[in-house]
């Protein structure tokens, strides 16, 4: 039985540093062997195909351009199924780029547990280098403007920790992580509270000091939220006209955010406009992987 204590110290203090409690990433990874895993003798074929005693050494190589991401998390998911009895090597760091058939980690230990291992490890590295490839991809189309983008909560259950540390390691920036961080009033919010400015003072009544920011779909609703003093403000859906518009109406009296079915292809247009962020659910929640492969080294399979 594995337990953290088999994960070399150095990795851990690097998973806290990068902002990742490693007992979430340990427990991410149980959930992920116990998928492949659920009940009886451990992996069957590779258990009937290789030696108990055999060992290997394994290279990850990028199988296409892009950054990387969950390098470490991929590491780690290799001492959950090995042990202690696993050696990492040339492991790159997260957030850099990398091409085509370069080797982004080496692992030698138990060829068993290796290859138990293989798809849980490259299942979280190759989803998270998709977050930080295509945040990378945003990061450099606003390249020169002062708009940053945004990630948002359009996250997989039980990866979003995983998959905002892959939007940094791209460049991106985080909105909250979840609801109690800051009160996002959005339109059916606004709705129920008869307007954006009711809407806004009822948060401030309740949550006095907790950051809000409001969502607002014409200019009008833009102007009333000003005048009351709100210091976020969301436009949702608006032309690129309008958005320029409300720079100008704002005059940098509060932080503007983009946000509403946003594409690549738009992101120069809508930061042109002077907004300070873009917020991109895509990110997240329809990210491609980044093609990521492990391939055991022939004079080591033995």
């Amino acid at each position: 039985m594995t337990s953290l204590s088999d994960v070399p110290p150095a990795l851990l203090d690097e998973l806290t540093v990068a902002g990742l409690d490693p007992d979430h990433v340990w427990s991410v990874l149980g959930t992920a062997f116990r998928e492949d895993l659920p009940a009886g003798p451990p992996d069957p074929t590779t258990c009937a195909t290789i030696a108990a005693d055999a060992r290997a050494e394994a290279v990850f190589g990028a199988r296409q351009p892009g950054v990387v991401a969950g390098l470490g998390i991929a590491a780690v998911a290799f001492h959950h199924a090995c042990g202690s009895d696993v050696r990492i090597t040339d492991r790159v760091p997260d957030g850099t780029r990398v091409e085509a058939g370069d080797v982004v980690m080496r692992v030698a230990g138990p060829t068993r547990g290796l290859l138990t291992a293989e798809r849980t490890a490259l299942n979280l590295a190759s989803h998270l280098s998709g977050v930080a490839t295509a945040t990378s991809h945003w990061v450099a189309a606003l390249e020169g403007t002062r708009a940053q983008v945004l990630d948002t909560r359009k996250t997989l259950p039980g990866l979003r920790a995983l998959q905002k540390y892959a939007v940094r390691c791209g460049g991106g920036v985080n909105h909250r992580f979840g609801l109690a961080d800051m009160a996002m009033v959005k339109d059916n919010h606004v709705i129920a509270a008869g307007g954006v400015v009711p809407a806004l003072e009822a948060v401030r009544s309740a949550f006095p000091g907790l950051p809000v920011e409001v969502e607002v779909t014409d200019l009008d609703q833009l102007r009333e939220l000003l005048a009351a003093g709100c210091e976020r403000i969301l436009l949702d859906n608006m032309d690129a006209p309008t958005m320029a518009e409300a720079v100008r109406t704002t005059a940098g009296r509060a932080t503007l955010e983009a946000s509403g079915g946003l594409t690549l292809d738009r992101a120069r247009e809508v930061a042109a406009t002077g907004v300070d962020y873009i917020s991109v659910g895509a990110l997240t929640h329809s990210v491609v992987v980044l093609d990521l492969g492990m391939d055991l080294l022939d004079e080591a399979a033995g």
